[in-house]
Formats: structure tokens, C-alpha cells, sequence
């Protein structure tokens, strides 16, 4: 069954071009992983209206699954500005962490100052393998926070990230998914019936995928 939310985004993603769907001509994603699927959610940041939609229901995600939360965390580039945007609808302390730390300076990872013992709630653009994501857990984790969970725009909901999460004991809640963008681009015309079979079969073993 479709969720009205997922489909209601997934149609906005596609209607600004931050989803792009090309079963016939791939792309190269920077894993090397030959994709026919491209997935942009900083564009959302160029489009008011849009913004704020996203900003609105990660933060009402984060109130009905993490209402404990009382610090946010972006996850550096790609979820600072939409975390920053979170945490200043929810009024609380926010930092973002580097995937790597600063070669200069303090040499930090974790960027801004949280209260100690912050119970963080982790937001993310969009999660495909799940590994930076994870590490940004981890890095939170380290520097003595609870990590209660993480919101993200977009998952391809491949195998390996689940795996990851769940090995990780990271609960994730995200506003669409690979399925309703799948869906809504079936429905609209975007893509053909055709094209379904082809997107299936990357998403279930992308690193090996081939036309």
C-alpha cells in the first residue's frame, strides 16, 4: 500500500528534477556503480516552497518517532542547511559532522557545540548505502551522545544499508523511497512499464548492475 506523504514528495522531487530516472542511458555514480537512477535532494533547498515542505515533515517525523530528541545533527554536505532549517523549527542545539575531520585547525569531525548527554536525532539527505550515514552515528556516538535515530528525504532501500542500520541499531524514518518514486514515475508517464523491470533489477544488486 502507498503512503499519501511518500507519494505527495515523490511527486515534488520529480516535478523540480531532483529525481532522474534514465533505465535506458545510466549513470556513474561516484562508487563507480553504473545507475539508472540519480537522486539530487539539494535541490530541494533552491525551491521555497518545496524547502519548507521538507523541513516541515522531517520535523513532524522527528516529533512522532524521536519526540525524546534534544539536539540535531546534519550530516556534512548534503543534510546541513535541511538540519539547520530542523533544528531551528524545533528550537534546539545543532551541529553537523565532516565524514572526515578537518585537515586544519582542531581538527574536528563534529562541528558546533551540543549539550552533554544530548540525545541526538540524525538528519540526512538521502541514504543509499547507508555508510556515511552511519559513520556520522558513530562519530556522535564516540564523542558521548545518544544517537536516538535518524530522518532522511530519500532511500534507495537497498539490502546492504538495512543491513547496516539494523546491525547499526539505528531506527530510520525518511519521507519517500525508492518504491513511491518508482510508482509516482510509473503513474505520471515519467517512465515506461517497461522500464520497471530494468529498475528492480539494479536496485536488488546495483554494484554488479549492467544493461
Amino acid at each position: 500500500m502507498m503512503d499519501k506523504i511518500k507519494m505527495d514528495f515523490a511527486s515534488k522531487l520529480l516535478d523540480i528534477k531532483a529525481i532522474k530516472l534514465q533505465p535506458k542511458d545510466p549513470f556513474t555514480w561516484a562508487s563507480g556503480w553504473k545507475s539508472p537512477f540519480y537522486c539530487d535532494n539539494r535541490k530541494t533547498l533552491s525551491f521555497p516552497e518545496v524547502r519548507s515542505y521538507v523541513k516541515l515533515e522531517l520535523v513532524h517525523a522527528i516529533l512522532a518517532h524521536f519526540p525524546e530528541a534534544t539536539a540535531v545533527a546534519g550530516v556534512a554536505t548534503g543534510a546541513i542547511a535541511q538540519g539547520a532549517l530542523v533544528a531551528d523549527e524545533l528550537n534546539l542545539p545543532f551541529c553537523y559532522v565532516r565524514s572526515k575531520p578537518k585537515d586544519h585547525g582542531m581538527g574536528n569531525l563534529i562541528e558546533g557545540q551540543l549539550p552533554e548527554g544530548a540525545k541526538v536525532v540524525v538528519v540526512e539527505d538521502l541514504i543509499s548505502t547507508g555508510g556515511s550515514s552511519l559513520k556520522a552515528v558513530e562519530a556522535l556516538r564516540q564523542a558521548g551522545f545518544e544517537v536516538v535515530g535518524m530522518v532522511a528525504s530519500y532511500t534507495y532501500g537497498f539490502p546492504v544499508a538495512e543491513e547496516a542500520f539494523a546491525a547499526a541499531q539505528v531506527k530510520l524514518v525518511t519521507l519517500t523511497d525508492y518504491e513511491h518514486v518508482v510508482s509516482k514515475a510509473l503513474e505520471t508517464g515519467y517512465i515506461a512499464a517497461e522500464d520497471v523491470e530494468t529498475l528492480h533489477r539494479w536496485r536488488k544488486d546495483p554494484a554488479h548492475y549492467s544493461l
